[in-house]
């Protein structure tokens, strides 16, 4: 039957679609084959691994019913989240067995390991991490030895010291950079420190370098690591991350200490009084020599760049390292050491290819303080309770403006 024209229309008769056969598709196919569909879609398993956790997370009712947030218990149920929570609760695991590790009964009668014999941790760090509020969760790991070597840049000593003369600020990342300029206020990612700050820097630390250079000049010999220990002593300020580490003899190595306000200062001061010399040479053996002669050694590594290939390298000479934690942001897709993942390490024999390396992808100053709270500070509360240590001190003053 012919339709009914539109308005101003010419009529024409509407073809009509044949008529479709029961069960087939309207597109003239062959109807699908139900069987196979559900077998792709049911495709048959195998059961789960036994020991495998059952993913869940913290159900905040049981606080409730408490009374009471319960963080510990939500940080322990990290593991069991998935993502980059369950790498937290890996890293957690790494972390606790470097604090955990003893020698075998073995290597003690053999005597190629003392009985007291603990792992070696290494922590490396990035300038950016104390410039941020990490640097004092930085600065109790050193004052209660629970680190053994340091690996920083020249920003990461610097930006300490600089803070014992005056604070570093919360900004915002999205501030205006030429206007920062006008107003003498650099700006690293959110935080703001004022000009005036290295002004004072270089007042507190030519005189120093004035001093290194006439030692020198009687017979002693410098290196970063002794000029950073230097440093820290000159402080004298308990917030300071140097400070303690001059005070519990930690080195801290920094394979690029001229690349920051430091070398600034270094390079004014050998127009002013040239001739001093600071030697890379013994730190590479410091540093290397203590992964060759450690027992055990664990490598925690915040950020990338020169420092995470520094604590790497450093363990290679024993054939790499017994435990190790990586976290940071960085993408291994652009083939930089900064974003390569834990095994690529392993190929290079800079991390036992028995260990369990972690990778946490995510950003430092969220992740670290909450590492430590399940881990070191947990350690040093059990010390100061079983009296291995005395009881922790009060938390030093922050720097005044």
């Amino acid at each position: 039957m012919a339709t009914t024209p539109s308005h101003g229309a010419a009529s024409s008769p509407v073809p009509q679609s044949p008529p479709v056969a029961p069960g087939a598709a309207a597109n003239g196919d062959a109807p699908p084959s139900l069987a196979a569909a559900s077998a792709a879609v049911l495709v048959k398993s195998e059961k789960a691994p036994a020991d495998a956790p059952i993913v869940v997370g913290h159900d905040f009712n049981t606080d409730m019913a408490a009374g009471r947030l319960d963080y510990d218990a939500l940080l322990q149920s990290y593991a069991k989240v998935g993502f980059q929570a369950t790498h937290f609760g890996q890293a957690v695991d790494r972390i606790n067995d470097m604090l955990k590790w003893r020698p075998s009964a073995d290597a003690i009668a053999s005597g190629s390991v003392a009985a007291s014999a603990r792992c070696t941790i290494f922590l490396g760090f990035t300038s950016n991490l104390v410039s941020s509020g990490v640097r004092e969760v930085i600065r109790f790991l050193v004052q209660h030895k629970l680190v053994d070597v340091l690996v920083s840049t020249a920003g990461g000593v610097e930006e300490d010291l600089i803070k014992c003369l005056a604070p570093t600020v919360v900004g915002d990342f999205r501030l205006d950079g030429a206007a920062l300029r006008a107003r003498g206020l650099n700006r690293i990612g959110n935080l703001l420190v004022p000009n005036d700050n290295y002004c004072k820097f270089e007042d507190w630390v030519l005189p120093i370098l004035s001093a290194m250079r006439k030692e020198q000049a009687e017979g002693a010999t410098w290196t970063p690591s002794k000029m950073i220990a230097r440093l820290g002593e000159e402080t004298g300020d308990e917030s300071s991350i140097c400070y303690w580490a001059a005070k519990n003899d930690i080195p801290i190595y920094c394979p690029a200490l001229t690349d920051g306000s430091l070398g600034d200062m270094i390079f004014f001061h050998s127009y002013k009084e040239p001739g001093l010399v600071i030697d890379l040479v013994d730190d590479i053996r410091g540093v290397n020599t203590a992964a060759i002669k450690a027992a055990a050694t664990g490598v925690i590594v915040l950020g990338g760049g020169v420092v995470k290939h520094h604590v790497s390298n450093a363990n290679l000479m024993r054939n790499g390292a017994d435990y190790a934690v990586y976290v940071n942001t960085g993408q291994e897709f652009d083939g930089s050491d900064s974003g390569a993942a834990p095994d690529e390490a392993v190929s290079w024999g800079k991390i036992k290819s028995t260990a369990a390396p972690v990778k946490v992808h995510g950003e430092a100053t969220l992740l670290f303080p909450l590492l430590v709270a399940q881990t070191f500070a947990k350690e040093q509360l059990r010390r100061t309770a079983e009296g291995e240590v005395k009881e922790t001190p009060a938390a030093p003053a922050p720097a005044e403006s």
